[in-house]
């Protein structure tokens, strides 16, 4: 994640521009950090949450139309972290 540095008096002047950000932003003095401020997630719109209600709701039906369930899903998921890990070391 990259940070932003920034003098005191230019996050003073841009205060409202940095607070909207979604950057965080190193805050010096004299060249020194003597603040970082890491902004907050935004919070999901209603349109976002619909969004992901589809997408589950579409994700129930993909996975019955398989004729599989959430435990075959899990365990196939299990195994694949399994080798991929095991492919790492």
């Amino acid at each position: 994640m990259e940070v932003t540095r920034i003098g005191i008096r230019e996050f003073r002047e841009n205060l409202a521009t940095y607070l909207e950000s979604r950057t965080p932003v190193a805050i010096t003095r004299h060249g020194t950090t003597i603040g970082v401020y890491v902004p907050t997630q935004p919070k999901p719109s209603q349109a976002d949450l619909e969004a992901l209600r589809v997408a589950g709701e579409k994700m129930r039906e993909l996975i019955a139309a398989a004729g599989t369930g959430e435990e075959d899903l899990v365990t196939d998921f299990k195994r694949l972290r399994r080798e991929r890990r095991a492919r790492k070391n």
